[in-house]
């Protein structure tokens, strides 16, 4: 059984959608191997992948690389997947599954200037976000994390968003009208989308005219 490293905090049908989603990725994934999987929704929201045939490991494999794995312990200097849960004048707080949390230090953020609550603005880091830190006493971002939130800012303006789905993202870009001002919507977790604007399209003014439509924090990233 692998748990994966992104969440499903939703309930309802959007649990379900999201879920089902799940499998639909996992099955895209796994689908040249002789395997069948079962998806599983554990108490701390972190869903599991149950799998079995030939192909077992080199499946579980897969899934660790395409979404991070939660695991019960880290050993100083790996790499591993939390979600955050919290900020404040210290830090973020990460999600790492098992009633397990690790605090990364507001200066082990290296994202320059600010407090933790502005640079998670000005980067797009919302609540419940994937991120790769290093482990240790000192626990900091992964190398890989900092490059990523950095090519954000200086790429294309985004508007990253939270408990949407990224059909429900496209969607609900498409309700608002602004099918052609859009690049692609990425999945940055399951429930967390990261919707690319056009070079020449302002991207507070899409999170205005879709944050009516989603009931889901929005934050631009503005180059």
């Amino acid at each position: 059984m692998v748990v994966l490293g992104t969440k499903v905090y939703v309930t309802g049908d959007t649990r379900d959608r999201a879920l089902d989603g799940l499998r639909s990725l996992v099955a895209n994934e796994l689908g040249d191997l002789d395997v069948t999987f079962d998806i599983g929704h554990r108490e701390d929201d972190f869903p599991t992948v149950t799998v079995d045939g030939p192909d077992a490991t080199v499946a579980r494999n897969l899934l660790r690389e395409e979404f991070g794995e939660m695991v019960t312990s880290h050993e100083d200097g790996e790499t591993y997947v939390g979600t955050l849960d919290s900020w404040d004048d210290d830090g973020f707080v990460l999600d790492v599954g098992f009633g397990q949390e690790v605090r990364i230090p507001a200066d082990n953020l290296n994202l320059g200037q600010g407090s933790p609550a502005q640079i998670r603005k000005r980067f797009g880091v919302v609540q419940h976000m994937p991120l790769r830190f290093v482990a240790g006493d000192d626990p900091r971002l992964a190398d890989e994390e900092v490059d990523r939130l950095y090519d954000w800012s200086r790429g294309n303006g985004r508007v990253n968003a939270n408990s949407v789905t990224r059909s429900n993202a496209r969607a609900t870009v498409n309700r608002a009208g602004h099918a052609q001002d859009i690049v692609t919507v990425e999945r940055i977790g399951l429930l967390e989308q990261s919707i690319v604007c056009n070079p020449d399209t302002d991207a507070p003014g899409i999170l205005s005219d879709i944050g009516r439509f989603m009931q889901s924090e929005l934050l631009a990233v503005v180059p």
